[in-house]
């Protein structure tokens, strides 16, 4: 795409991720991708553009400054995501509304490893397979539970996608990243595998205020 349709062109995605810390916290950094080579000229119409696009949420949201924070790692890059603990900013010169990220994701994951890794994996794909399987249901696109380990413990659970997705097309996100169970937090107490559209997090403890 040329410079002078990119700066009448860009997609841009501001996204409320699970909540636990309030937005008037200082928001927690996760991770960001410059998600493509191509960059745009210093001071051209491409950068004016997005400086107007960020400028406006930053009316339009809680200043919690995602947006110049994107600017400062990935400068001049079209394309850019950049993930909070509660929140992601994402902004391209190619539409994305609606379809499955699959080229900007990351996985965390906790340091303890559980007793029984292969018994323990197979609860948590199902408790997210199940909350996946629920969360077409709700208008947010956003689902939590909880399953019993044992006398005393027990299993939390989150998936969520992008409101921009159809709740087929969030189903479908998640199905791929739950698919990526184990390999991605292999008998881990607690992991999460974060893209672009849809995450899931899961912990032996209760991670997501009320």
């Amino acid at each position: 795409m040329s410079s002078s349709n990119f700066a009448s062109f860009l997609c841009l995605l501001a996204f409320s991720l699970h909540v636990h810390t309030g937005f008037g916290a200082d928001p927690l950094f996760l991770f960001h991708l410059c998600s493509t080579p191509e960059n745009f000229t210093a001071n051209g119409p491409c950068e004016s553009n997005l400086n107007k696009l960020a400028g406006y949420l930053y009316y339009q949201a809680p200043s919690t400054g995602f947006g110049s924070e994107i600017r400062k790692r990935c400068p001049y890059n079209k394309a850019a995501i950049i993930w909070y603990d509660n929140c992601l900013f994402k902004y391209s010169n190619k539409e994305f509304f609606g379809q499955i990220d699959n080229g900007n994701k990351f996985y965390m994951r906790n340091v303890k490893v559980v007793s029984e890794p292969v018994t323990f994996n197979g609860k948590t794909k199902e408790l997210l397979t199940q909350l996946a399987n629920k969360v077409q249901a709700t208008p947010k696109l956003y689902k939590t539970g909880e399953m019993e380990l044992g006398e005393s413990t027990k299993l939390y659970g989150l998936v969520q996608c992008t409101r921009d997705l159809s709740s087929a097309v969030c189903k479908k996100c998640l199905d791929g990243i739950i698919g990526e169970l184990p390999s991605c937090c292999d008998g881990k107490e607690g992991g999460r595998v974060v893209s672009g559209s849809c995450n899931f997090r899961y912990e032996i403890y209760p991670f997501v205020n009320a």
